[in-house]
């Protein structure tokens, strides 16, 4: 019996194998594109991935420093976190830059929407440039030991390059800032 098309996928019959108030694993036995047997597992995220990237008026961001478990590795990224679907994301992503950093901003800049891991997930993000900051307190979650750490952009940037940073949505997101500086249409309090 089909339960569903997707694309040249067809859906014969799904189940949930793993399920938290984060993300749900699902288990599909599936006809392939070429039409024979096979499985298909997918994660569904039950937020929205957000990420900051700060610029203060001396044309420094802000890092967040954490352990990641997945991992089992420490890890430099940019203030990151998950707003609730169909919560406008610059409202999430505020309500994070001041629970991870305590700086909120005056002014907001959509940088880009992506899909983090396609293959296997329905994760979406979407990341801001935010600048006119002021300082306040932090209040990171109890699960969350974070480290702040203010660096230039320009360090920043050679972090990417380096591989020193490696969190997807960091990346692509420092890297769509440098693409702004690099032609110029970097705000001017952020450049």
């Amino acid at each position: 019996m089909i339960l569903e098309k997707r694309g040249p996928w067809t859906v014969l019959a799904r189940r949930d194998v793993y399920d938290n108030r984060w993300i749900r694993v699902t288990h599909h036995e599936v006809l392939t594109p070429a039409g024979e047997p096979g499985i298909y597992g997918t994660v569904h995220y039950k937020n929205h991935a957000l990420g900051i990237v700060p610029v203060d008026e001396e044309g420094h961001t802000f890092l967040v420093g954490q352990h990641r478990f997945p991992f089992d590795a420490y890890s430099w990224e940019i203030p990151e976190g998950g707003g609730t679907l169909g919560v406008d994301p610059r409202e999430s992503a505020a309500r994070e830059l001041k629970e991870e950093t305590g700086l909120e901003a005056m002014n907001w800049q959509q940088l880009l929407c992506c899909d983090l891991s396609n293959s296997t997930s329905d994760e979406r993000s979407t990341s801001f440039l935010a600048w006119g900051l002021t300082q306040g307190t932090a209040s990171p979650d109890p699960t969350e030991q974070l480290a702040l750490r203010r660096v230039r952009l320009t360090e920043a940037f050679r972090m990417v390059a380096a591989g020193e940073i490696q969190d997807a949505l960091s990346v692509l997101s420092l890297q769509a800032v440098q693409l702004l500086h690099l032609q110029g249409r970097l705000p001017v309090q952020c450049a």
